[in-house]
């Protein structure tokens, strides 16, 4: 489609070239005294000319505009696909609205640069070295004035473009900081209504488009005045030409045939060096959108060419030698970029369909144990082994098929309730999403929707309740049917009467597999195999309810609070 493109603009610059010899045919068959029929012969050409150069150029511009969505529609579905593959630690290298900027708003400036630039580029230096092969041998002093005109557009354009490229280069990441501060008030708009803090979001707000709004008045300001220099350098050119024609044609004085012949020349003439500054002018109306496009183009090759440091492994599933057995040993571990050590030396061992629970005050690390078996971090000293190998070993897409998870806070998407309930992996039969259902104690839920499993659920799931969705959760851990299964604080949320509800859907979730699970309410894991007690950076206690309660040290110290 490109070589299409290349064909149809030197088609269309061949036939504005050829429009100006015309008006030089059209003068000499006048000053010859040439029938009418003959002068509208070629004025009927030249105007045919013009809509064959009119229909190239409209089908010049709609394969170019495909070309450009079909190159802005892989960008984003090359990102799409790399954040896919991140893990959590890649995720924390950039924000979210700088993601979501990155996919849309970046990519949407490349699609308007090279919807004109696959045009312009060829066209802007074909036309203006054939327009000046043609004026070369004119007269001097002609030429002389192109020249002067050509220098000083572009010296003044140079220098505008100098002095506004820096205001082009900020734009992007104050709309990112714009849509940072959108998203998170959107987010966070029950929160804001409840302390009355409003005006204080509406000034964070202000102050982020302010800074937008101010940078692009700046660059505004000192680009606006590329197109009125370049308007005004076309309107001196022509009076030049015709102020150097009249002292060449008075210089013929005497002469009639030859000044005819020079004013023709000089008509000629000013059509071929107004397209030479035409040409100028389109040049630099990309490289007036260049700037833009290389931050744009950067940003977008960062997501797309980011090399994750978490690397697959060689082995599948099926290569475990100790299935649904999870395994850390001497285990520590520091968030990239910082110096705290937010793990020490964490050895445990869970075997095959036993339950381990761990406890501990807020930050203690506890989150940070379960992070690393899925590989959303990888630890920083020691091994995390997931069914008798280390969790490095494997693929990301086998290590997840081997995990399960429930969050404390469950994320239902846009859709059915049968496509969140059967989401992702194999298809899953009418059969079994009625028996994940019944088991997550969805059935009375589901029977109540008008349209059963195939209702609605909306964006986030406003129109379910916070059990509800932590259920629908539970639901998709039974369709996959994994050997590990990590809990993290499932019901900490919730009120008595979902805890109760959620509590037994766990139980049946549970059974014959590996589970882990986080907890603050010790009435939930008191019948867990093992519990760990993590504090300062490791473990400071471990046994079952019965003995950490007769060591009567930090979990008897909870337990009695939560009496």
């Amino acid at each position: 489609m490109m070589g299409c493109c290349v064909m149809l603009i030197m088609g269309q610059v061949y036939l504005d070239l050829r429009i100006p010899e015309y008006m030089s045919e059209i003068t000499y068959h006048l000053q010859a005294g040439d029938a009418t029929e003959v002068i509208a012969a070629c004025g009927k050409r030249m105007i045919l000319c013009a809509f064959m150069s009119l229909a190239l150029a409209m089908t010049t511009s709609v394969l170019a505009s495909r070309v450009a969505s079909a190159l802005c529609r892989t960008l984003r579905e090359k990102q799409f696909r790399q954040i896919e593959k991140w893990s959590r630690q890649d995720l924390d290298s950039f924000s979210v609205a700088s993601l979501i900027t990155r996919s849309t708003n970046d990519v949407y400036q490349i699609q308007q640069f090279f919807g004109r630039a696959i045009t312009l580029v060829v066209k802007a230096p074909v036309l203006a070295a054939w327009a000046l092969f043609k004026i070369t041998s004119s007269a001097f002093e002609w030429t002389a004035v192109t020249a002067i005109a050509m220098v000083v557009l572009l010296v003044s354009l140079s220098t505008i473009m100098w002095r506004g490229i820096p205001y082009i280069r900020k734009m992007q990441w104050f709309v990112d900081a714009v849509n940072g501060e959108t998203r998170e008030e959107l987010e966070g708009m029950r929160t804001i209504r409840a302390y009355n803090a409003e005006s204080r979001t509406l000034d964070k707000f202000d102050k982020s488009s302010d800074d937008l709004c101010d940078n692009a008045v700046k660059a505004v300001r000192i680009m606006s005045a590329m197109h009125p220099i370049a308007s005004s350098m076309m309107s001196f050119l022509t009076m030049g030409i015709y102020w150097a024609g009249a002292g060449i044609i008075n210089a013929a004085a005497g002469n009639t045939e030859q000044q005819m012949l020079l004013f023709s020349d000089m008509i000629v003439f000013t059509s071929y060096a107004t397209m030479v500054l035409s040409s100028v002018m389109m040049a630099t109306g990309i490289l007036r959108m260049l700037p833009n496009i290389l931050v744009s183009s950067r940003r977008v090759e960062e997501v797309i060419d980011h090399e994750s440091p978490i690397r697959d492994g060689p082995c599948s599933a099926s290569d475990a030698t100790d299935p649904g057995t999870v395994r850390f040993e001497h285990v520590s571990f520091t968030y990239p970029g910082t110096d705290a050590e937010i793990l020490h030396d964490i050895s445990f061992e869970v075997r095959k369909g036993s339950t381990l629970a761990i406890i501990g005050p807020t930050a203690s690390g506890k989150s940070t144990i379960i992070n690393l078996i899925p590989r959303l971090y990888d630890a920083t000293e020691g091994r995390v082994e997931v069914g008798g190998r280390d969790v490095r070993d494997y693929t990301e897409e086998e290590l997840s098929s081997m995990i399960g998870y429930v969050p404390q806070t469950a994320l239902v998407f846009t859709g059915s309730m049968r496509d969140n309930v059967c989401y992702g992996g194999r298809e899953k039969t009418d059969e079994e999403a009625r028996r994940a259902i019944r088991i997550a104690q969805l059935e009375e839920l589901v029977e109540r929707m008008p349209e059963g499993m195939d209702s609605d659920v909306s964006q986030h799931g406003w129109n379910l309740s916070g059990g509800q969705k932590q259920r629908i959760s539970i639901a998709r851990v039974f369709l996959k049917n994994p050997p590990v299964l990590i809990l993290d604080e499932a019901t900490s949320a919730l009120d008595n009467e979902s805890e109760r509800f959620i509590q037994k859907s766990l139980e049946e979730l549970a059974k014959d597999r590996t589970t882990i699970t986080i907890a603050h309410r010790l009435s939930t894991i008191r019948n867990a195999d093992e519990i760990l007690v993590v504090a300062d950076c490791g473990i400071a206690e471990r046994g079952t309810h019965e003995e950490l309660l007769a060591r009567d040290g930090i979990y008897a110290r909870y337990y009695d609070m939560s009496r």
